[in-house]
């Protein structure tokens, strides 16, 4: 069975966070979203070698209960809680300014950092981002909904994991034998608390303070988080712009990495 790759550890309080790095140059982080089996690698697989080749440094951290970090079942997984545990991870190996790549669970930590350290954020990319609407708005989409009777119900074999994964794309073939394989392997460590316990308020009525330049990306098939959601960007943060994909789901950077990296890089060069 395939697994994702290990990498590096470092100590934050009780807590060992694990995290890639790859290039050298300027830091770019990588933020990746929930789900059953989540971890850096699995998300951006696709994105790292762009960021390399673009003369930067890729950090791909597996967040607090995610990936080949430590997964605690006595804590509620607040936005704050992995916001913070990533900029102490960030601290140890002496990163102090960055860019942040976030996709939905992600994108939320991603505000939550450029809100509250804002003088180390130097811009954000998201990719249909979490943390702007109230829990019960995110539940009711069909994807999460969907997700979260299977996972919290009957035990989840490879083959349940896999349908899971398939609703966060418009087209199937994204996920593959190999995806699915890297996930499931995290996902027999992972209990069910990191994503009953999650809790991601909402940032809306701060989003104007944020003051960095913003680039997004939104699938319009997405299931998980509503599509609407870019307008409230546009509205309230004045140095941002979104594009929103027709035939796409909730993961751009998988079913569009090529656009998706072209875009990156572009914004990188240009911020």
């Amino acid at each position: 069975m395939t697994a994702p790759p290990k990498g590096h550890f470092v100590s934050v309080g009780d807590f060992e966070i694990h995290y890639l790095r790859y290039g050298e140059g300027e830091p770019v982080v990588f933020l990746h979203g929930s789900g059953p089996g989540a971890s850096g690698y699995s998300n951006f697989k696709q994105n790292i070698e762009n960021i390399v080749q673009g003369g930067r440094q890729a950090i791909i951290i597996d967040m607090i209960g995610f990936g080949y970090s430590s997964k605690p079942t006595d804590i509620d997984y607040t936005l704050e809680i992995f916001s913070e545990t990533v900029v102490s991870a960030l601290d140890k190996i002496s990163i102090k300014k960055f860019d942040l790549i976030g996709n939905s669970l992600g994108g939320a930590v991603a505000i939550q950092t450029a809100l509250s350290h804002p003088d180390r954020v130097k811009s954000l990319i998201m990719m249909a981002p979490g943390g702007i609407e109230e829990m019960s708005v995110y539940q009711s989409m069909p994807g999460i909904a969907k997700m979260t009777k299977l996972y919290m119900g009957e035990e989840i074999g490879r083959d349940a994991l896999g349908d899971i994964l398939r609703m966060l794309v418009y087209d199937n073939s994204a996920v593959t034998d190999e995806l699915i394989d890297e996930r499931f392997a995290i996902f027999e460590s992972q209990p069910k608390e990191v994503l009953s316990r999650l809790v991601a308020r909402n940032m809306e009525s701060e989003l104007r303070d944020i003051k960095c330049p913003i680039l997004g990306f939104w699938g319009q098939k997405d299931e998980f988080t509503p599509v609407t959601g870019a307008t409230k960007f546009l509205d309230q943060c004045p140095n941002s712009s979104f594009t929103i994909l027709s035939d796409c789901g909730h993961w751009v950077m998988v079913e569009y990495a090529e656009f998706f990296n072209h875009h990156v890089n572009y914004f990188l060069n240009n911020r």
